[in-house]
């Protein structure tokens, strides 16, 4: 048996299935992914920013995580904060292995995807998480296709795609559970005491004089700030109520995918 089911095929893999003159193979297609983005105070970039307007960054940044994990990106559009609007939008998930929306998923006036859509035939999971960032996430199924419904800041919306998307996204190509052993790092900065929610800490990654891992916190992690999120290599996992950490301590990390890190 020289090549199994369970893995992703690499050109190694195609050449090697050829040389065994096996013309066909049974695979997995790529999970096809529908992004659904919400919000009036949303624009695309290019266009006109009004007051209280924000650049879209979710859907677009969504779509080439999707990409880097393996899917095929569906942008379903930006639906207005009005219950028709989000209804017709949502319509275009019919076909899609996986619907995911950002933002409206929180308790605000104009947070409308959980009441509306379950008016519609969404069935919720679960919602709300305790961890940071990414505290009001849903899971559910949205007639009969299964939905999550990420938080709208940028980098709670890109931190739970790395939790929760990619390994669903994971499941649907037919890969089996990740078994690989934790990542772990030296910290690079010292860490005070954590509260009751898992933390995930967005950090560079370098490789000390000893050829050790070592990841860096950056100072400020606010949920709306970008620039930290693009440069950053990892998260440093931080259980609840977790004591202060010295630099220097071993810690658990989470790779971004497609870095650069060969381990």
């Amino acid at each position: 048996m020289l090549l199994r089911a369970g893995r992703r095929l690499t050109p190694r893999d195609v050449g090697l299935a050829a040389a065994m003159n096996r013309p066909w193979l049974f695979v997995n297609r790529r999970p096809v992914i529908g992004i659904l983005s919400t919000g009036d105070e949303v624009v695309m970039p290019g266009e006109p920013i009004g007051p209280h307007q924000i650049v879209s960054s979710n859907a677009l940044a969504l779509a080439a995580f999707v990409t880097a994990c393996g899917g095929v990106p569906v942008g379903l559009g930006n639906a207005p904060d009005d219950a028709d609007a989000l209804r017709r939008f949502a319509a275009g998930a019919r076909g899609v292995d996986l619907l995911v929306s950002t933002g409206g998923v929180s308790v605000g006036e104009h947070d409308l995807v959980r009441g509306v859509l379950s008016e519609d035939g969404l069935a919720i999971d679960f919602w709300e998480i305790a961890m940071r960032p990414g505290k009001p996430l849903m899971s559910g199924s949205y007639r009969g296709t299964p939905m999550i419904g990420l938080p709208g800041n940028p980098v709670s919306t890109l931190v739970c795609s790395l939790l929760f998307l990619k390994p669903a996204m994971e499941r649907l190509a037919g890969l089996p559970d990740n078994t690989e052993p934790q990542i772990m790092a030296r910290l690079g900065r010292d860490l005070r005491q954590n509260d009751r929610r898992q933390d995930y800490l967005r950090s560079a990654l370098t490789r000390g004089p000893d050829g050790a891992l070592e990841a860096t916190p950056f100072a400020v992690q606010d949920s709306s700030m970008m620039r930290p999120l693009s440069g950053s290599d990892c998260l440093v996992i931080r259980p609840p109520h977790a004591p202060a950490a010295q630099t220097g301590e071993t810690v658990p990390i989470i790779l971004f995918p497609g870095g650069a890190w060969p381990l």
